[in-house]
């Protein structure tokens, strides 16, 4: 598919993981880009919401960055995703290192393929899937993956890290 070749999309070829990427016309003007997402794929696709996976970055009390990935309709617990990956406590990153760390712009930060591989964090519901999609590194772009090739392409550890 021309343009859609990204460091995400780079590494599951390199590794021959079967996967699909799917475009979309992003809105500058979308507040939350997973629902986007999952507004303009949803049909299309056919997945429902919680198939489609956020990358959120999040700060660790040990002062380092990582990466929690889980359903967009879900809110994260930071005490959960904290716990998971070894640490007491945790706090949203600041959109500015998530950028510089991860390589990857707002709204677009893939849990694959990350300029600096951060610890992460799937959370365990990805694994009821066959199929799950989450960023490819672009805003409006999506790859579409087996939930086994995400974690292991990304090294995380799965967990239920979603509050309620």
């Amino acid at each position: 598919m021309a343009g859609t070749a990204t460091p995400a999309t780079k590494l599951l070829d390199k590794h021959g993981i079967d996967h699909a990427v799917h475009s979309y016309a992003h809105d500058a003007r979308a507040e939350s880009y997973g629902s986007e997402a999952v507004d303009a794929l949803g049909d299309t696709v056919g997945v429902t919401a919680h198939q489609v996976f956020k990358t959120l970055v999040i700060k660790l009390d040990t002062g380092k960055l990582a990466v929690a990935v889980l359903p967009v309709p879900e809110k994260l617990s930071l005490k959960a995703a904290a716990a998971a990956l070894g640490a007491g406590k945790a706090v949203m990153a600041e959109r500015t290192e998530a950028e510089r760390s991860t390589g990857y712009v707002f709204g677009g930060i893939s849990p694959l393929g990350q300029r600096k591989g951060l610890p992460t964090v799937v959370d365990a519901s990805a694994l009821d899937w066959d199929r799950v999609l989450c960023s490819a590194g672009r805003r409006g772009l999506e790859i579409e993956l087996a939930p086994a090739d995400l974690v292991r392409l990304s090294g995380a550890v799965t967990a239920a890290v979603t509050a309620g």
